[in-house]
């Protein structure tokens, strides 16, 4: 072998080397999940809110699940995953919003709260128990019925994003 194409040889086995060295974990959705992490498990949300929709646990339950498969390699298990998520529905009200000059309501505001223990079983400093609300809006002359469904699965995308978010990215 030559000077030069040794040298070469020498720069490809290092990198090699480094590579093997070093393990990095990155997502394109901004999730920090460390390599060891392979399991989620996410308990049935109950709905504790007299106001709320007999269906809004099941759905919100269902849309979490929904947010860990579609944006993480990890697998869901029924119980005992490397990250748990365990909670209950709270709240649910709507209320009159954008008083107009004839004092009736232009929109009506549907807020939904979620109480949420998150445990990481390998990382216990990430564990953290938070309340998580998010609210949607709705034209008053509509009747809540007519547009519910739509209304909770605009909340829950924003509810479990925000849960999503805490649990995985760090913010």
């Amino acid at each position: 072998m030559n000077k030069s194409l040794r040298k070469l040889f020498y720069v490809f086995i290092g990198f090699g080397l480094l590579q093997l060295s070093c393990t990095a974990s990155y997502s394109f959705t901004g999730a920090s999940i460390a390599p060891e992490v392979k399991t989620v498990s996410i308990d049935f949300f109950p709905v504790y809110a007299t106001l709320a929709p007999p269906n809004s646990g099941q759905l919100f339950t269902e849309a979490l699940k929904d947010i860990f498969l579609s944006q993480t390699n990890l697998v869901l298990v029924k119980s005992n995953g490397d990250l748990e998520f365990e909670g209950a529905i709270t709240g649910y009200n709507s209320a009159p919003v954008a008083i107009q000059g004839n004092e009736a309501a232009a929109l009506t505001r549907v807020t939904m709260s979620v109480k949420v223990k998150f445990t990481n079983n390998n990382d216990e400093s990430q564990n953290f128990e938070q309340n998580f609300s998010r609210f949607e809006d709705f034209e008053t002359a509509l009747d809540l019925s007519s547009v519910e469904e739509d209304i909770l699965n605009s909340i829950n995308d924003q509810l479990t994003q925000d849960i999503f978010n805490k649990s995985v990215t760090n913010w």
